[in-house]
């Protein structure tokens, strides 16, 4: 264009920008915007067709000839019988004229159908399907439903074998009880099927998939069913809320660290909090830190070791570094001393070999012991000693009631802990309030009874003398008297030495494996009749086998009962 033509179409442009001048109209007669820039407007050389259009920027109208959605390839179909004869052009492999060898999906024959004339195979139907974008990537493009109907049909006659086999095995069983019937079905339906699962296992099969999941918010480990948090307790208090003193402790928000304890006025093992530095230098982190860099070093001297990767062979390439340095540290400290000496210069003496002399004077005797001087220290207890509470003088357990079974204080038989002392008026009233003594009491200030006040023993006993029996009746009857009127194992009591042997015998036995021996004894002595507290015919226990069994019997709630002294050992 020339410098004139060119100045016209300016001018054209802006007169039609400005809506004086009517816009451009394309091939087909559209108007085309003057707004549209030139490179949008204007059409590349390949597709210029010398006039204002833009075709060039709208897509071609091409219609693509697609098939339909039930048009597919007939798989396996020929085109009529095959031939009998070999054809020019045909196969050389299997004979037939829709392939060449090369392109033949028949096994590879040792002769061809070319040179044999035999098996030659029929024509196949070659069918021009055109597929579209999207037919081409279909993965279920082509594919039968009626091949699913085999499936289901297939399903269909296992569940009803399986039913029929239930059946069977409930009619074999001759039992009507309903929990035997419903066991025999359970296990049908468990060794069932082996190809196709029914819908209960698939029920089993969900749930199990959903206890495998992972919670939202947390690493749970279905196996061992430890849940690992991600986030702080929300019971525990917060670092910066420990100590709200602005000058305190800072706390970094963005990585949630505090260096410093937030409250420096508590020791740190005693502190809820010390620092993010007192976790960091505590424990096992300083090893790990210096193991942590022993890998560091030797990565960068061309090792091979990774704390993370292998961490049991970076321990023990840094414990035999570390007895390396030793062995090195003591091998040059020796070499230089061999060489310049003063081994003795490095040999601590003792402070007072040192000072030479002590201001503590201590006279010993002949056999060691200290005259004069200064006693060694004894060593100091957690406990206090030598503290007696409550005006005591001995302390809780030095004395043992025997009536009572319990331990107390020695110096005022008193069985109740953290009681007032009383002396030796509690000692006299603890013996005046024993069983024996009460009993003594009574029957010295005890008056003869009248009629009217005789127990019933001595009522019975008066019947029994008046009824005119003999005197082995009347023996009895004083036994039984003197049982009514003393306690057994009470004081006083008269103990045969040949009867309580016997008796001791008698109580090993017992308590050895001879039970049934011992046993048979008893039955023994009880049909025997003996005139007792218990009347004719009754087993009365002797003062003998009372004292055998206590001194067989194992208190328990003795606490010295197992204790053995040294010197008697």
């Amino acid at each position: 264009l020339s410098r004139e033509e060119y100045r016209r179409q300016k001018d054209l442009d802006a007169a039609r920008k400005a809506g004086t001048a009517p816009a451009a109209l394309d091939e087909e007669g559209k108007a085309i915007n003057p707004h549209i820039p030139q490179y949008i407007s204007q059409a590349p050389w390949y597709l210029d067709s010398g006039k204002p259009s833009l075709s060039h920027q709208r897509r071609p109208n091409q219609e693509e000839p697609t098939s339909s959605i039930d048009q597919w390839y007939d798989r396996g179909k020929t085109a009529g019988p095959a031939a009998t004869k070999y054809r020019k052009g045909a196969c050389e492999n299997c004979g037939a004229m829709t392939h060449k060898k090369k392109d033949c999906l028949e096994r590879p024959r040792k002769k061809g159908a070319r040179y044999t004339n035999k098996n030659i195979a029929a024509d196949e139907i070659i069918q021009d399907v055109a597929a579209g974008y999207d037919a081409k990537r279909d993965r279920w493009n082509g594919y039968d439903p009626s091949e699913h109907k085999k499936i289901y049909e297939e399903y269909t006659a296992l569940e009803a074998a399986r039913q029929k086999l239930r059946e069977e095995q409930i009619d074999n069983q001759t039992t009507t009880d309903m929990s035997v019937v419903k066991k025999v079905a359970k296990a049908g339906k468990a060794t069932g099927g082996d190809e196709f699962g029914s819908s209960d296992e698939e029920g089993e099969d969900e749930d199990k998939y959903a206890d495998a999941a992972d919670a939202v918010g947390q690493k749970l480990d279905t196996k061992t069913r430890i849940t690992v948090r991600n986030l702080r307790i929300r019971e525990d208090t917060a670092k910066y809320l420990i100590n709200l003193d602005p000058d305190s402790a800072y706390y970094d928000p963005k990585t949630r660290s505090m260096r410093d304890a937030p409250d420096k006025s508590v020791l740190p093992e005693d502190a809820q909090f010390a620092g993010d530095n007192f976790q960091r230098f505590s424990g096992e982190a300083p090893t790990m830190q210096k193991l942590q860099l022993f890998a560091w070093q030797s990565a960068a001297r061309g090792n091979d070791v990774h704390i993370n990767a292998n961490p049991t062979q970076g321990e023990i390439l840094h414990k035999q570094f570390l007895d390396k340095k030793e062995k090195l540290k003591d091998t040059s400290k020796n070499s230089i001393l061999d060489k310049y000496g003063g081994a003795e210069y490095l040999e601590k003496v003792p402070k007072e070999l040192l000072q030479g002399q002590t201001e503590n004077y201590v006279e010993y005797s002949r056999t060691g012991n200290i005259i004069k001087g200064l006693e060694p220290v004894k060593p100091k207890s957690k406990y206090e000693e030598d503290v007696y509470p409550g005006n005591h003088k001995s302390v809780w357990g030095s004395w043992y009631s025997k009536s009572a079974g319990q331990w107390g204080y020695a110096c005022c038989h008193s069985i109740i802990s953290a009681s007032y002392c009383t002396g030796s008026v509690g000692i006299e009233a603890s013996n005046s309030s024993s069983a024996a003594n009460l009993l003594k009491a009574s029957s010295s200030r005890s008056s003869p009874p009248r009629e009217d006040q005789k127990s019933l023993v001595d009522q019975h006993a008066e019947k029994i003398k008046t009824s005119g029996r003999g005197d082995d009746d009347n023996e009895r009857v004083d036994q039984s008297l003197s049982f009514s009127k003393k306690r057994l194992g009470e004081e006083g009591a008269r103990i045969d030495q040949e009867k309580l042997e016997k008796a001791l015998k008698e109580e090993k036995k017992r308590k050895s494996g001879k039970k049934e021996q011992w046993e048979d004894e008893v039955n023994e002595r009880k049909r025997r009749k003996f005139g007792g507290a218990m009347g004719d015919g009754g087993y009365t226990v002797t003062e003998e086998e009372m004292e055998a069994y206590r001194m067989t019997r194992v208190a328990g709630d003795d606490p010295m009962a197992n204790y053995v002294d040294d010197d008697d050992r």
